[in-house]
Formats: C-alpha cells, sequence, structure tokens
C-alpha cells in the first residue's frame, strides 16, 4: 500500500477509529497502521471487526493493534469502549467519528423508528464518542477529532435523516472546536462526495443503478474512493495541519458547486412511491 506521507508520521499515536472495519474507515486505519500509529477499530458488529482486524494485521506496521465492538447509540458502550483504549494504550491522541449509517427513502415513507435510529447512530453517536475521548484522554493530553459527515451542502434528496444528521454534525465540530481549542484539542470535518466503498453493497440493484450513473453530473466524471477520504482525513489530522480547527474539508469532485448529484434520477426513484399514512 502507498501513501504520500511521510514514513513514521503518527508513530507512537493512539488512533480509535470508529466503524473502521469496512470502507472509509478500513482505508483511514490502513493508513493510520501504515504510518506507525497503534489503532484500534471499534463497529457494533462483531464480523466487521474481526474482518477489519485481519486486513490491517496483513499492513507491516510498528503499531499495536486493537479492536473493540461499541454501540456508539448508547453511552455506556461508548464510555466502556474509550475506557478500554485508554487503559490498554495509556491515552488517545486520535478520534475519528466515521461509524454511521443511513438507508435511502423519500422523505414522506422514512418512519419515526427509521428517523431515530439515523440521527441517533450519526449526530448522538458522533456527540458521545467525541465528549467521552475528551473527558478520558484530550482534555488531558489534546488531541485531534475528524468527524466524516457527506456531501449535504445542498440538502440531501432520499437522505433527509442523515443529511439532517451530518449538517447537525458539520455544526457541532465547529461548537467543540471552538470550545476545546484551549486544551489543544483541533476538531475537523471530511465531507465526501459519492464515493465507491463497500457500502454500495447493502443498496438494491435500482439504487446501485442511480449511484453509478450519478457520475454524469460530478464535475470530475468519477466516483471518490476510500482512499482519497482517507488522505484528506489524515492531512487534517497531521502536524500539517496544526493551525486548522472547525472547519470541512469537502472531498467530492466538486459536486457541491453543480447542485446535488443525479438530481433528475432521484426524481425518477420517487415516482408512483405512496403516501404512507400517519402512524
Amino acid at each position: 500500500m502507498n501513501t504520500i506521507f511521510q514514513p513514521g508520521l503518527f508513530a507512537g499515536k493512539v488512533a480509535l477509529v470508529t466503524g473502521g472495519g469496512t470502507g472509509i474507515g478500513l482505508a483511514i486505519a490502513r493508513e493510520l497502521r501504515l504510518l506507525g500509529a497503534h489503532v484500534v477499530i471499534a463497529s457494533r458488529k462483531e464480523a466487521n471487526l474481526q474482518a477489519g482486524l485481519q486486513a490491517l494485521q496483513a499492513i507491516d506496521g510498528p503499531g499495536r493493534l486493537g479492536s473493540r465492538a461499541c454501540n456508539i447509540r448508547e453511552k455506556e458502550s461508548v464510555d466502556a469502549t474509550v475506557a478500554w483504549v485508554a487503559a490498554e494504550f495509556g491515552h488517545i491522541d486520535i478520534l475519528v467519528n466515521n461509524g454511521g449509517g443511513q438507508f435511502p427513502s423519500p422523505a414522506m415513507a422514512i418512519s419515526e423508528k427509521g428517523w431515530r435510529a439515523v440521527i441517533d447512530t450519526n449526530l448522538t453517536g458522533t456527540f458521545l464518542m467525541s465528549q467521552s475521548v475528551a473527558a478520558q484522554s484530550m482534555m488531558e493530553h489534546g488531541g485531534s477529532i475528524v468527524n466524516i459527515i457527506a456531501q449535504m451542502q445542498n440538502g440531501f434528496p432520499m437522505m433527509a435523516h442523515t443529511g439532517a444528521a451530518r449538517a447537525g454534525v458539520e455544526n457541532l465540530t465547529r461548537t467543540l472546536a471552538f470550545e476545546w481549542a484551549p486544551q489543544a484539542i483541533r476538531v475537523n470535518s471530511v465531507a465526501p462526495g459519492v464515493i465507491l466503498s463497500s457500502g454500495v453493497d447493502n443498496y438494491t440493484p435500482e439504487q446501485q443503478k442511480f449511484f453509478f450513473e450519478s457520475t454524469a453530473h460530478i464535475p470530475a466524471g468519477r466516483l471518490g474512493t476510500p482512499q482519497e477520504i482517507a488522505a484528506a482525513v489524515l492531512f487534517l489530522l497531521s502536524p500539517a495541519a496544526g493551525f486548522i480547527t472547525g472547519t470541512t474539508l469537502w472531498v467530492d469532485g466538486g459536486e457541491r458547486l453543480y447542485g446535488h448529484a443525479a438530481a433528475g434520477q432521484m426524481k425518477e426513484l420517487m415516482k408512483g412511491r405512496p403516501t404512507p399514512a400517519w402512524e
């Protein structure tokens, strides 16, 4: 695996990556591992943890590895995970809030349960992880947090729940960056556009067709890769970004400049869908 960063850049640093067993999270964990960090991945699904840990073990790196099952929606699970990492590795220098989830749906078809599940995972989970890592380590030692959000600057059709949650995380990023700057804690966000990652496998054939056709509406003319998101994250975590906090780095091939990718196709996907009765 190649990297543009200086070898040993994160040597001795302890990094916790949520959702680190697959996709973008695994790409970030790989890069941190390659550059010398001690890396702990967290996920709600044990199978993802084991697959991710196996992939990381195949990379020659000097840092230690760890994994921990964690439900980021639940404060007890979050606090226990952070306490375990701090006890095993001494402290936490880096937190990447990548864990999250959503499902495509017109806003009128999202149930209250579905809405709450996505908000709790993407927004509340990010807050709980950040608060716990800050309280148990970073308030004393300093550190850097990067939140993975999404390109939702022009709204997020068919993803109202995650668009609202990610917008909340972007605002939370700025608030925490301001409040925690005196403790030498930097907080930033990375907003991926349409990324060709393992998460695509969770979509239906109809949704996957839309996904790949969206390249025609991205100025760069292609989908992004998990490695490109990882590179942006590692820049923000690195000393090169030492005076950067409270910002969002858009990694979207210019999609936000053009309007929402494939808005026409999204409208087609919503045609003919029944409006659900109020529960």
